[in-house]
């Protein structure tokens, strides 16, 4: 099976992820901050010491800061839930995904909040122009994507980082297809609230995720619970990480996401980009100019090909491929807007997508697979 589906999560993992969740499930996976006994102390400390290994790569203040979430959109719904008022407004890109769009409609229908929709493409300086001219006097936050899950469209976050910091907003930060492939550092680029996942390009297991905020921000809770200290107060407690983490954490699966986020500190971001950028380019050099492809907005060299076979679904060409022992992702990918922005048919478009593991070797593959799938349609 050649998988090519690593914008949905990265697979295979580097070997030192399963050895270090392997290793806590049987020695010390013990209730990280529930009791003093040794088990539950080296628990807790597993979590500092990714908090510490997350702080680095992403350049925040404190490890306190960062707060273990479940994913992406769990990060996401806690920082946009508890940082923006009802009735006020944000702004958003055209790029995404519905872990943005969905807490936003929501807030939209029960609070009354607005927001309006950047484009992207061009230049940059058009970009921050279009942002800039949907700024109001209430407008809150910019939250945006760092980079599409469907092509390979990154955003200036630096840029848009001082915008917000110039007009007084707050800069929430979609980090789900950009952590670990490019250089975010949340003090250099302004970032109230980074949500990223565990399970993509920092290489860690499904269920982990980061809310990394900003020193001086106050934020609501979604989640109350057992917190491990101050249980006789009602109320969580007023302090990071504590107060956003209700509940057992996952300690197996941040000791594995400890290793992955190590794992791209000592590959470098930039290797890692360079190494998908390698495949791209070799796989669209056998793509390019074939009469049956419709490939959307092919010009960056990235992670991800998103394309159509003429005439036939989406979903077709993914059953197929599958049938040949290709992992990819077919569909609209949870990402309406972008697919509405790049204007794929109604039944979405099929996505292929490297990971700092995928080899020559696989492009090879898919494109035997995907000329076999032409040839028989």
């Amino acid at each position: 099976m050649i998988y090519l589906d690593n914008a949905a999560t990265t697979y295979p993992k580097p070997e030192s992820v399963v050895q270090a969740m392997t290793t806590c499930m049987r020695e010390y996976c013990g209730n990280p901050g529930r009791g003093s006994h040794t088990m539950a102390v080296r628990a807790s400390e597993k979590l500092y010491e990714c908090r510490q290994e997350a702080m680095e790569l992403f350049g925040a203040e404190s490890p306190e800061n960062v707060a273990f979430t479940l994913n992406t959109t769990y990060a996401l719904n806690i920082a946009i839930k508890g940082l923006v008022p009802a009735g006020s407004h944000v702004i958003l890109s055209d790029m995404e995904h519905n872990s943005v769009l969905r807490p936003i409609e929501e807030l939209r229908r029960s609070s009354g909040v607005h927001y309006d929709i950047f484009r992207t493409g061009g230049s940059d300086f058009e970009t921050l122009e279009r942002i800039r001219r949907l700024i109001r006097r209430d407008t809150v936050a910019v939250i945006c994507t760092s980079c599409s899950n469907i092509i390979n469209r990154a955003l200036p976050i630096r840029d848009i980082g001082r915008l917000c910091e110039n007009h007084g907003l707050y800069f929430i930060l979609d980090g789900a297809q950009g952590a670990g492939i490019y250089d975010i550092n949340m003090r250099r680029d302004k970032i109230t609230a980074l949500c990223v996942p565990g399970h993509k390009g920092l290489m860690g297991p499904q269920g982990t995720g980061l809310l990394i905020l900003r020193e001086d921000v106050t934020i609501g809770t979604l989640v109350e619970g057992g917190s491990g200290i101050h249980s006789a107060d009602p109320g969580m407690p007023d302090f990071l990480p504590d107060r956003l983490e209700a509940g057992t954490m996952p300690t197996p699966g941040i000791a594995g996401l400890c290793e992955g986020i190590r794992y791209v500190r000592s590959r470098g971001v930039e290797e890692i980009r360079a190494h998908e950028a390698g495949l791209y380019r070799a796989l669209m050099n056998t793509l390019r100019g074939n009469s049956k492809l419709v490939i959307y907005s092919s010009r960056v060299p990235g992670a991800i090909v998103l394309f159509n076979i003429k005439g036939v679904s989406a979903q077709k060409t993914g059953y197929e491929l599958d049938r040949r022992g290709i992992c990819v992702r077919s569909g609209l990918h949870c990402a309406p807007l972008a697919h509405e922005t790049l204007g794929t048919p109604d039944g979405g478009a099929v996505r292929v997508s490297f990971g700092p593991l995928s080899s020559m070797n696989d492009v090879t593959g898919f494109c035997n697979a995907l000329h076999d799938v032409i040839k028989t349609e």
